[in-house]
Protein backbone atom coordinates (compact mmCIF):
# COMPACT_ATOMS: atom_id res chain seq x y z
CA UNK A 1 0.00 0.00 0.00
CA UNK A 2 1.33 3.12 -1.42
CA UNK A 3 1.18 6.57 0.43
CA UNK A 4 0.11 9.51 -1.08
CA UNK A 5 1.46 13.10 -0.16
CA UNK A 6 3.30 15.56 -0.90
CA UNK A 7 6.73 16.30 -2.01
CA UNK A 8 9.32 18.28 -0.09
CA UNK A 9 11.92 20.15 -1.62
CA UNK A 10 14.61 17.80 -0.14
CA UNK A 11 12.83 15.14 -2.60
CA UNK A 12 13.20 17.32 -5.97
CA UNK A 13 16.03 15.48 -6.78
CA UNK A 14 14.70 11.68 -6.19
CA UNK A 15 11.80 12.80 -8.32
CA UNK A 16 13.85 13.95 -11.14
CA UNK A 17 15.61 10.40 -11.08
CA UNK A 18 13.03 8.58 -10.85
CA UNK A 19 11.15 10.94 -13.68
CA UNK A 20 14.68 10.11 -15.74
CA UNK A 21 14.19 6.46 -15.35
CA UNK A 22 10.65 6.60 -16.54
CA UNK A 23 11.47 8.28 -19.73
CA UNK A 24 14.99 7.27 -20.32
CA UNK A 25 16.15 10.35 -20.21
CA UNK A 26 19.58 11.72 -18.77
CA UNK A 27 20.20 15.34 -18.90
CA UNK A 28 23.30 17.08 -18.53
CA UNK A 29 24.10 18.91 -15.59
CA UNK A 30 22.55 22.54 -16.94
CA UNK A 31 19.13 20.31 -17.79
CA UNK A 32 19.02 19.22 -14.03
CA UNK A 33 19.35 22.66 -12.75
CA UNK A 34 16.90 24.37 -14.69
CA UNK A 35 14.17 20.95 -14.25
CA UNK A 36 14.80 21.40 -10.23
CA UNK A 37 14.24 24.93 -10.51
CA UNK A 38 10.71 24.23 -12.42
CA UNK A 39 9.54 21.71 -9.62
CA UNK A 40 10.24 24.23 -6.69
CA UNK A 41 7.74 26.41 -8.59
CA UNK A 42 5.01 23.79 -9.27
CA UNK A 43 2.97 21.63 -6.60
CA UNK A 44 4.36 18.37 -6.27
CA UNK A 45 2.62 15.03 -5.46
CA UNK A 46 4.44 11.93 -4.72
CA UNK A 47 3.21 8.15 -4.14
CA UNK A 48 5.60 6.83 -1.37
CA UNK A 49 6.60 3.19 -0.51
CA UNK A 50 7.74 3.19 3.28
CA UNK A 51 10.52 6.03 2.58
CA UNK A 52 10.82 5.31 -1.41
CA UNK A 53 9.10 7.39 -4.16
CA UNK A 54 7.79 5.04 -6.61
CA UNK A 55 5.44 7.52 -8.23
CA UNK A 56 5.55 11.92 -9.03
CA UNK A 57 3.65 13.86 -10.51
CA UNK A 58 3.57 17.77 -10.28
CA UNK A 59 1.49 20.97 -11.46
CA UNK A 60 2.10 24.25 -12.83
CA UNK A 61 0.11 26.75 -11.98
CA UNK A 62 -1.55 27.98 -14.85
CA UNK A 63 -4.78 30.10 -16.05
CA UNK A 64 -6.32 28.63 -19.69
CA UNK A 65 -7.96 30.56 -22.01
CA UNK A 66 -11.04 29.51 -22.78
CA UNK A 67 -13.76 31.38 -25.11
CA UNK A 68 -14.67 34.54 -23.23
CA UNK A 69 -12.25 34.15 -20.24
CA UNK A 70 -9.97 32.23 -18.69
CA UNK A 71 -9.62 29.54 -15.74
CA UNK A 72 -7.65 28.45 -12.93
CA UNK A 73 -5.81 25.40 -14.76
CA UNK A 74 -3.42 22.97 -13.12
CA UNK A 75 -0.78 21.61 -16.09
CA UNK A 76 -0.02 18.35 -15.03
CA UNK A 77 3.97 17.62 -15.72
CA UNK A 78 6.91 14.73 -14.90
CA UNK A 79 4.37 11.68 -14.26
CA UNK A 80 6.30 9.15 -13.57
CA UNK A 81 5.24 5.88 -11.94
CA UNK A 82 8.46 3.16 -11.40
CA UNK A 83 8.45 0.28 -13.47
CA UNK A 84 8.48 -1.73 -9.99
CA UNK A 85 5.18 -0.70 -8.87
CA UNK A 86 2.71 -0.88 -12.24
CA UNK A 87 -0.22 -1.25 -12.47
CA UNK A 88 -0.82 -1.02 -8.43
CA UNK A 89 -3.04 2.00 -8.59
CA UNK A 90 -0.19 4.29 -8.08
CA UNK A 91 -0.83 6.96 -10.97
CA UNK A 92 -4.72 6.13 -9.76
CA UNK A 93 -3.84 7.78 -5.93
CA UNK A 94 -2.09 10.01 -7.78
CA UNK A 95 -4.41 11.40 -9.98
CA UNK A 96 -6.92 11.26 -7.37
CA UNK A 97 -5.19 13.46 -5.37
CA UNK A 98 -4.81 15.97 -8.14
CA UNK A 99 -8.29 16.20 -8.94
CA UNK A 100 -9.60 16.54 -5.02
CA UNK A 101 -7.11 19.20 -4.76
CA UNK A 102 -7.97 21.21 -7.83
CA UNK A 103 -11.45 20.86 -7.16
CA UNK A 104 -11.28 22.00 -3.75
CA UNK A 105 -9.12 24.83 -4.77
CA UNK A 106 -11.74 26.58 -7.39
CA UNK A 107 -9.91 25.20 -10.65
CA UNK A 108 -12.69 23.76 -12.71
CA UNK A 109 -10.13 22.42 -15.15
CA UNK A 110 -7.03 20.48 -15.52
CA UNK A 111 -4.74 19.91 -18.21
CA UNK A 112 -1.61 17.84 -19.78
CA UNK A 113 0.25 16.87 -22.36
CA UNK A 114 0.28 13.25 -22.96
CA UNK A 115 3.55 10.93 -23.68
CA UNK A 116 1.06 8.15 -24.14
CA UNK A 117 -2.00 8.86 -25.25
CA UNK A 118 -4.09 5.82 -24.17
CA UNK A 119 -3.26 6.21 -20.76
CA UNK A 120 -5.28 10.00 -19.81
CA UNK A 121 -8.62 8.91 -21.66
CA UNK A 122 -9.39 6.52 -18.36
CA UNK A 123 -9.35 9.73 -16.22
CA UNK A 124 -11.39 11.75 -18.10
CA UNK A 125 -8.86 13.54 -19.99
CA UNK A 126 -10.13 14.15 -23.90
CA UNK A 127 -8.28 15.43 -26.40
CA UNK A 128 -8.99 19.18 -26.81
CA UNK A 129 -6.89 20.78 -29.51
CA UNK A 130 -4.84 19.67 -32.34
CA UNK A 131 -1.45 20.95 -33.94
CA UNK A 132 0.36 20.33 -37.26
CA UNK A 133 4.01 20.94 -38.69
CA UNK A 134 4.42 22.79 -41.14
CA UNK A 135 7.57 22.69 -44.03
CA UNK A 136 8.63 25.37 -46.15
CA UNK A 137 11.03 24.93 -48.88
CA UNK A 138 13.01 28.13 -48.55
CA UNK A 139 15.43 27.33 -51.67
CA UNK A 140 13.28 29.52 -53.56
CA UNK A 141 11.07 32.63 -52.80
CA UNK A 142 7.96 32.60 -51.19
CA UNK A 143 4.87 33.50 -52.72
CA UNK A 144 1.99 34.68 -51.30
CA UNK A 145 -1.96 35.40 -52.31
CA UNK A 146 -1.38 38.49 -49.53
CA UNK A 147 0.83 41.50 -49.47
CA UNK A 148 2.85 41.36 -46.40
CA UNK A 149 2.89 44.31 -44.05
CA UNK A 150 5.04 46.99 -44.57
CA UNK A 151 6.04 48.25 -41.62
CA UNK A 152 9.65 47.48 -40.64
CA UNK A 153 11.34 44.68 -39.24
CA UNK A 154 13.47 44.45 -36.37
CA UNK A 155 16.01 41.77 -34.55
CA UNK A 156 15.47 42.11 -30.62
CA UNK A 157 17.97 40.90 -27.97
CA UNK A 158 16.65 37.77 -26.25
CA UNK A 159 17.64 39.43 -22.93
CA UNK A 160 15.47 42.79 -23.63
CA UNK A 161 12.82 40.51 -25.76
CA UNK A 162 9.96 39.49 -23.17
CA UNK A 163 9.26 43.43 -22.54
CA UNK A 164 7.63 43.41 -26.02
CA UNK A 165 6.87 40.40 -26.78
CA UNK A 166 5.41 38.85 -23.14
CA UNK A 167 2.15 41.18 -23.66
CA UNK A 168 1.62 40.52 -27.22
CA UNK A 169 1.82 37.30 -26.36
CA UNK A 170 -1.31 37.51 -23.38
CA UNK A 171 -3.23 39.53 -25.70
CA UNK A 172 -3.20 37.02 -28.21
CA UNK A 173 -3.84 34.21 -25.68
CA UNK A 174 -7.03 36.50 -24.99
CA UNK A 175 -7.95 35.60 -28.71
CA UNK A 176 -7.23 32.21 -29.16
CA UNK A 177 -8.74 29.06 -26.39
CA UNK A 178 -6.32 26.49 -25.32
CA UNK A 179 -3.24 28.56 -24.10
CA UNK A 180 -2.03 28.55 -20.86
CA UNK A 181 -0.82 31.52 -19.25
CA UNK A 182 3.58 32.05 -18.90
CA UNK A 183 5.23 33.01 -16.26
CA UNK A 184 8.67 35.23 -16.66
CA UNK A 185 10.67 32.30 -15.17
CA UNK A 186 8.75 30.41 -18.14
CA UNK A 187 9.64 32.82 -20.78
CA UNK A 188 13.03 32.38 -19.86
CA UNK A 189 13.73 29.16 -19.70
CA UNK A 190 11.35 27.04 -22.30
CA UNK A 191 11.12 29.94 -24.78
CA UNK A 192 14.14 31.82 -24.57
CA UNK A 193 16.86 29.93 -22.75
CA UNK A 194 20.25 29.73 -24.60
CA UNK A 195 20.31 26.50 -25.26
CA UNK A 196 17.73 24.51 -27.07
CA UNK A 197 17.82 21.67 -24.73
CA UNK A 198 16.85 18.97 -27.26
CA UNK A 199 19.66 20.00 -30.19
CA UNK A 200 22.63 21.72 -29.30
CA UNK A 201 23.59 22.40 -32.60
CA UNK A 202 20.28 24.91 -32.96
CA UNK A 203 21.81 28.36 -32.28
CA UNK A 204 20.00 30.34 -29.46
CA UNK A 205 16.45 32.04 -29.92
CA UNK A 206 16.55 35.09 -32.04
CA UNK A 207 13.51 37.11 -32.05
CA UNK A 208 11.74 39.33 -34.94
CA UNK A 209 8.93 41.89 -34.29
CA UNK A 210 7.09 43.97 -36.83
CA UNK A 211 6.15 47.43 -36.67
CA UNK A 212 6.95 51.29 -36.23
CA UNK A 213 9.63 52.44 -33.50
CA UNK A 214 7.93 53.78 -30.73
CA UNK A 215 5.02 51.96 -31.27
CA UNK A 216 3.25 48.56 -29.69
CA UNK A 217 4.70 45.61 -31.66
CA UNK A 218 2.17 43.97 -34.18
CA UNK A 219 3.90 40.91 -34.14
CA UNK A 220 6.89 38.75 -33.80
CA UNK A 221 8.48 35.24 -34.27
CA UNK A 222 10.72 33.34 -32.01
CA UNK A 223 13.07 30.96 -34.36
CA UNK A 224 16.37 29.12 -33.90
CA UNK A 225 18.62 28.01 -36.91
CA UNK A 226 21.10 25.16 -37.52
CA UNK A 227 23.76 25.16 -40.36
CA UNK A 228 23.82 23.00 -43.39
CA UNK A 229 25.04 19.44 -42.86
CA UNK A 230 26.71 17.91 -46.03
CA UNK A 231 28.54 15.38 -44.28
CA UNK A 232 26.26 12.61 -44.95
CA UNK A 233 25.28 10.68 -48.22
CA UNK A 234 22.54 13.62 -48.46
CA UNK A 235 23.05 17.43 -47.75
CA UNK A 236 20.63 18.84 -45.21
CA UNK A 237 19.94 22.39 -45.95
CA UNK A 238 20.72 24.86 -43.45
CA UNK A 239 17.15 25.17 -41.21
CA UNK A 240 14.99 27.66 -39.55
CA UNK A 241 13.12 25.95 -36.80
CA UNK A 242 10.15 28.63 -35.97
CA UNK A 243 9.34 28.09 -32.15
CA UNK A 244 6.56 30.75 -31.85
CA UNK A 245 4.67 33.08 -34.55
CA UNK A 246 2.06 35.47 -33.06
CA UNK A 247 0.35 38.59 -35.58
CA UNK A 248 -2.61 40.85 -34.92
CA UNK A 249 -3.03 40.57 -38.96
CA UNK A 250 -2.58 37.98 -41.93
CA UNK A 251 -0.41 40.70 -43.25
CA UNK A 252 1.63 40.52 -40.20
CA UNK A 253 2.19 37.01 -40.53
CA UNK A 254 2.95 37.24 -44.59
CA UNK A 255 5.52 39.62 -43.64
CA UNK A 256 7.38 37.60 -41.04
CA UNK A 257 6.94 34.17 -42.47
CA UNK A 258 8.37 35.91 -46.07
CA UNK A 259 11.24 37.40 -43.71
CA UNK A 260 11.96 33.48 -42.65
CA UNK A 261 12.34 32.05 -46.00
CA UNK A 262 14.63 34.74 -46.97
CA UNK A 263 17.68 34.16 -44.38
CA UNK A 264 20.50 33.44 -46.22
CA UNK A 265 22.20 29.58 -45.53
CA UNK A 266 18.94 27.96 -45.65
CA UNK A 267 16.65 26.08 -47.20
CA UNK A 268 13.86 24.59 -45.17
CA UNK A 269 11.70 26.29 -42.36
CA UNK A 270 10.16 23.96 -39.52
CA UNK A 271 7.45 25.32 -37.61
CA UNK A 272 6.30 22.53 -34.91
CA UNK A 273 2.77 22.88 -33.76
CA UNK A 274 0.91 25.43 -35.33
CA UNK A 275 -2.84 25.66 -35.32
CA UNK A 276 -4.33 23.80 -38.26
CA UNK A 277 -5.95 26.88 -39.21
CA UNK A 278 -3.22 28.63 -39.80
CA UNK A 279 -3.51 31.45 -42.20
CA UNK A 280 -0.29 30.73 -44.10
CA UNK A 281 -2.13 27.65 -44.89
CA UNK A 282 -4.41 29.41 -46.95
CA UNK A 283 -2.33 32.67 -48.07
CA UNK A 284 0.49 30.89 -49.31
CA UNK A 285 0.41 30.81 -52.93
CA UNK A 286 2.19 27.56 -53.77
CA UNK A 287 0.91 24.79 -51.36
CA UNK A 288 3.44 22.56 -52.68
CA UNK A 289 6.23 24.75 -50.94
CA UNK A 290 4.26 24.90 -47.67
CA UNK A 291 3.40 21.29 -46.15
CA UNK A 292 1.71 19.87 -43.33
CA UNK A 293 3.91 17.20 -42.52
CA UNK A 294 2.01 16.02 -39.42
CA UNK A 295 -0.93 16.35 -37.43
CA UNK A 296 -1.11 15.07 -33.61
CA UNK A 297 -3.57 15.86 -30.64
CA UNK A 298 -1.74 18.33 -28.13
CA UNK A 299 -3.45 19.93 -25.04
CA UNK A 300 -5.38 17.06 -23.07
CA UNK A 301 -8.28 18.59 -21.18
CA UNK A 302 -9.98 17.31 -17.87
CA UNK A 303 -13.33 18.77 -16.52
CA UNK A 304 -13.06 18.93 -12.70
CA UNK A 305 -16.53 20.68 -12.14
CA UNK A 306 -18.65 20.24 -15.32
CA UNK A 307 -20.82 23.17 -14.09
CA UNK A 308 -18.40 25.94 -12.90
CA UNK A 309 -16.75 24.99 -17.02
CA UNK A 310 -19.57 25.50 -18.55
CA UNK A 311 -21.20 28.31 -17.28
CA UNK A 312 -17.78 30.13 -16.95
CA UNK A 313 -17.35 29.92 -21.07
CA UNK A 314 -18.72 32.22 -23.74
CA UNK A 315 -21.13 30.34 -25.93
CA UNK A 316 -21.76 31.81 -29.40
CA UNK A 317 -24.87 30.74 -30.03
CA UNK A 318 -28.03 29.78 -28.34
CA UNK A 319 -28.24 26.02 -26.93
CA UNK A 320 -31.06 24.23 -24.54
CA UNK A 321 -29.81 20.59 -24.32
CA UNK A 322 -30.50 17.90 -21.01
CA UNK A 323 -26.91 16.07 -20.99
CA UNK A 324 -26.61 12.73 -19.43
CA UNK A 325 -22.76 12.96 -18.72
CA UNK A 326 -21.00 10.10 -16.91
CA UNK A 327 -17.89 10.18 -14.62
CA UNK A 328 -16.49 7.36 -12.84
CA UNK A 329 -13.93 9.48 -11.27
CA UNK A 330 -15.55 12.12 -10.02
CA UNK A 331 -19.46 11.01 -8.68
CA UNK A 332 -20.17 15.29 -8.82
CA UNK A 333 -20.19 15.34 -12.24
CA UNK A 334 -22.40 12.58 -13.17
CA UNK A 335 -25.96 12.72 -14.47
CA UNK A 336 -28.58 14.96 -16.00
CA UNK A 337 -28.18 18.01 -16.04
CA UNK A 338 -29.68 21.15 -18.47
CA UNK A 339 -28.12 23.17 -20.39
CA UNK A 340 -29.38 26.46 -21.04
CA UNK A 341 -26.86 28.83 -22.53
CA UNK A 342 -26.16 31.47 -24.96
CA UNK A 343 -24.36 35.31 -26.08
CA UNK A 344 -25.75 36.35 -22.22
CA UNK A 345 -24.76 33.57 -20.27
CA UNK A 346 -25.01 29.91 -18.81
CA UNK A 347 -26.81 27.99 -16.52
CA UNK A 348 -26.46 24.19 -15.82
CA UNK A 349 -28.90 22.38 -13.44
CA UNK A 350 -30.01 19.09 -12.23
CA UNK A 351 -32.84 17.62 -14.81
CA UNK A 352 -35.65 14.98 -14.51
CA UNK A 353 -36.02 14.08 -18.14
CA UNK A 354 -34.74 12.03 -20.55
CA UNK A 355 -31.32 13.03 -21.89
CA UNK A 356 -30.85 15.04 -25.90
CA UNK A 357 -26.97 14.28 -25.34
CA UNK A 358 -25.34 10.79 -23.53
CA UNK A 359 -21.44 11.33 -23.18
CA UNK A 360 -18.03 10.69 -21.03
CA UNK A 361 -16.88 13.57 -19.44
CA UNK A 362 -13.98 12.68 -21.60
CA UNK A 363 -15.81 13.36 -24.77
CA UNK A 364 -17.43 16.64 -23.26
CA UNK A 365 -13.58 17.62 -22.31
CA UNK A 366 -12.36 17.17 -25.84
CA UNK A 367 -15.94 19.14 -27.42
CA UNK A 368 -15.73 22.18 -24.47
CA UNK A 369 -12.77 24.72 -26.12
CA UNK A 370 -14.31 24.06 -29.41
CA UNK A 371 -11.65 21.77 -31.10
CA UNK A 372 -13.44 18.81 -31.30
CA UNK A 373 -16.97 18.52 -33.05
CA UNK A 374 -19.44 16.69 -30.85
CA UNK A 375 -21.18 15.51 -33.89
CA UNK A 376 -18.01 14.06 -35.00
CA UNK A 377 -18.24 12.09 -31.65
CA UNK A 378 -21.73 10.82 -32.39
CA UNK A 379 -20.51 9.29 -35.74
CA UNK A 380 -17.94 7.51 -34.07
CA UNK A 381 -20.04 5.82 -31.90
CA UNK A 382 -18.79 7.31 -29.05
CA UNK A 383 -21.59 10.47 -28.00
CA UNK A 384 -25.02 8.82 -28.16
CA UNK A 385 -27.37 11.59 -29.69
CA UNK A 386 -31.37 10.75 -28.14
CA UNK A 387 -32.77 14.09 -30.05
CA UNK A 388 -31.58 14.61 -33.72
CA UNK A 389 -30.10 17.83 -34.39
CA UNK A 390 -28.23 17.73 -30.26
CA UNK A 391 -24.75 17.50 -31.15
CA UNK A 392 -24.65 19.47 -34.25
CA UNK A 393 -26.58 22.65 -31.63
CA UNK A 394 -23.88 21.64 -29.16
CA UNK A 395 -21.07 22.50 -31.54
CA UNK A 396 -22.57 25.40 -32.80
CA UNK A 397 -22.88 26.97 -29.47
CA UNK A 398 -19.71 25.64 -27.90
CA UNK A 399 -17.42 27.52 -30.89
CA UNK A 400 -15.06 30.51 -30.60
CA UNK A 401 -17.32 33.92 -31.26
CA UNK A 402 -14.46 34.90 -33.56
CA UNK A 403 -13.67 31.48 -35.44
CA UNK A 404 -10.58 30.32 -34.34
CA UNK A 405 -9.80 27.33 -33.74
CA UNK A 406 -8.06 26.36 -29.87
CA UNK A 407 -4.12 26.00 -30.38
CA UNK A 408 -1.27 25.83 -28.22
CA UNK A 409 2.18 24.67 -28.45
CA UNK A 410 3.15 24.97 -24.84
CA UNK A 411 4.31 21.84 -23.82
CA UNK A 412 4.61 21.21 -20.28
Amino acid sequence: MVDIREVPETDIDRALELAYLVFHDRPEKEGREKHHALLTRCRRTGAYDGDVLVGFMAAHDFRLSVPGTDLSCPGLTFVSVAPTHRRRGVLTGLMAEMLDHAAATGSPIAALWASEAAIYGRFGFGSATTGVTVEIDSTRPLVLRVDPDPRPLRLVDPDAALAEIGPFHEAARAVRAGRPSRSPERWREEWLCEQAEEDEELSPPRIIVLGDPDEPIAGYVVYRTKAEDDSGPVRAPGLVRVDELEAETPAVAAALWECLTALDLTGKVSAWGRPVDDPLLHFAADRDQVRVTAQFPALWLRLVDVGAALTARSWAAPVELVLEVHDVRLPANAGRFRLKAGPGGAAYEHADTGPDLALDVRELAACYLGGTRAVELVAAGLVREHTPGAAAALDAALAAGNGLLPHTADEF
